[in-house]
């Protein structure tokens, strides 16, 4: 089985050791090396590096929108195409190339979260389970019919990153038993997402970050979670800018003004918000390191009422 794998980020890497073990991968298809870092070097993405190690030859088009790149899609004889967060659109006219379509692993249980930020956006909006799916691709965002999906629940403290690492490996898998059933001839039956329930995750912005103190603790916290590690929730204490790396909702009642500390000890920050308080257990002061409460307010005390 002829597959070319298209991916770019940290994300995707699992799935393309998963599809090597199951058919012969003939070309990885990634994003262009951008620049990055202080020094704004060219970097190349995750899916780049792990496709060189593992030999494969890599390519980078601008995009799939020009007879020339769909020719030479064509050329590459594929039997399927795999999509794991590649992050250019795919023309129907791609689509149609590879025998067997487009095969695309989301980090959601489709119909929720269609979209560019489907882990991020689950676990603010406080959902007690996510999962991946193995989708037919069409050409809508996230529409395509379900071939597999896997379902997990979101730890009550994990952030998105963690979250991330674990749909990364479960995408693998059930992408690996979808290229095994269809190896066997038993091609994954396509099942058409429901209407009812479909919601769109947008992309992060940096810009939401800044936390809004009137908002309840609650709402914080999943925040706090949801942006770790990007673009990580801040906020200012006594006129200093800090990003909030970890923290926690408290049930207690108060008639402080939001934005207010309640108290500061080892054990936290507690932040006056509109509903509750909001403990900071790990933050981090500009141009510092990210460092437990306890260490911060060696360095920066803080009273109540700050």
């Amino acid at each position: 089985m002829r597959i070319v794998f298209a991916g770019t980020p940290e994300f995707a890497v699992p799935s393309l050791r998963a599809a090597a073990r199951k058919a012969e991968i003939v070309a990885v298809y990634t994003q262009p090396d951008r620049p990055a870092g202080r020094g704004r070097d060219l970097q190349a993405s995750p899916v780049k590096l792990a496709a060189l190690e593992l030999g494969f030859p890599v390519l980078q088009p601008d995009s799939l929108k020009s007879e020339l790149s769909r020719d030479a899609l064509r050329a590459l004889q594929p039997d399927l195409m795999v999509v794991v967060a590649y992050g250019l659109l795919l023309p129907q006219a791609v689509l149609d190339i590879p025998e067997h379509g487009c095969w695309n692993v989301h980090a959601s249980l489709l119909p929720r979260w269609r979209g560019a930020a489907p882990i991020q956006r689950a676990i603010e909006a406080g959902d007690s389970e996510t999962g991946v799916c193995l989708m037919q691709m069409e050409k809508g965002l996230d529409t395509g019919p379900v071939l597999l999906s896997q379902r997990t629940p979101i730890g009550a403290d994990e952030t998105a990153g963690q979250l991330h690492d674990r749909l990364a490996e479960l995408g693998a898998q059930v992408l690996s038993d979808g290229l095994g059933l269809l190896r066997a001839g038993m091609k994954p039956v396509a099942r058409p997402q429901p209407d009812a329930g479909a919601t769109y995750a947008r992309k992060l912005e940096k810009s939401e970050a800044r936390l809004d103190w009137s908002q309840p603790a609650p709402v914080l916290a999943r925040k706090v979670r949801a942006f770790h590690p990007w673009p990580v929730a801040e906020g200012a204490l006594a006129g200093e800018r800090v990003r909030i790396h970890a923290a926690e909702a408290v049930d207690v009642a108060h008639d402080a003004a939001p934005g207010s500390v309640l108290q500061a000890s080892r054990a936290g920050i507690d932040v006056a918000c509109g509903e509750g308080a909001l403990r900071i257990t790990r933050l981090q002061r500009e141009g510092g390191r990210a460092l437990a409460a306890g260490d911060y307010l060696n360095a920066r005390p803080l009273a109540a009422g700050a």
